[in-house]
């Protein structure tokens, strides 16, 4: 398999820089994920300009952390839960609804319960949820937009979740201390 670059910004390619430029100018530091997007500059700008327009979105950023650790969690991006449960924490998210949904446990509070199950139907059923799991959503309080907005979190998701598949970059010191390990497989 290849292996992928992690560029930092004094290695980074010149048609990445001023994407590294803007990372490290908001997070202090390059996450190995931008890094490694890098080599695609379309990617990475992609990346962060959908995970821009989500933080706008309609749910609120908790809500917007269970659909991205669920997102994660269920393609079992190692890096992304480690990053999301990090990125959560500091976000005020109580460590219960972090610790249920690295652990893909149903949550205590039902809303965020409920969107935690519509973000994995969409999933499992790859956008198909159906109308029983719409109107469940729905029910919960939730409306429209932000049904479309869970569609945009999985997009995000699906690209950094793909990446670290593909590219395995490397745990940054950052989110170290959330760190995850997929389940291993149930043998029949």
């Amino acid at each position: 398999m290849a292996d992928f670059n992690s560029y930092s910004l004094d290695t980074v390619p010149e048609a990445g820089r001023e994407t590294l430029e803007t990372v490290q100018k908001a997070y202090g530091f390059v996450p190995n994920l931008i890094g490694t997007m890098v080599e695609s500059p379309a990617l990475a700008r992609a990346y962060l300009e959908i995970g821009k327009t989500f933080g706008e979105s309609s749910l609120s950023p908790t809500e917007q952390q269970v659909v991205l650790l669920t997102v994660s969690r269920f393609n079992e991006c190692e890096y992304c839960v480690a990053a999301h449960s990090t990125v959560a924490t500091l976000g005020d998210v109580p460590a219960s609804i972090v610790d249920a949904l690295r652990d893909d446990r149903p949550l205590d509070d039902p809303r965020l319960e409920s969107l935690r199950r519509f973000t994995l139907q969409v999933l499992e059923r790859r956008g198909w949820a159906g109308e029983d799991a719409v109107e469940a959503f729905l029910g919960a309080g939730f409306n429209r937009a932000q049904l479309l907005d869970v569609v945009l979190g999985v997009a995000m998701k699906t690209l950094s979740n793909y990446t670290n598949h593909i590219a395995k970059p490397k745990l940054d010191a950052a989110f170290q201390a959330a760190e995850w390990r997929a389940p291993a497989p149930k043998v029949a």
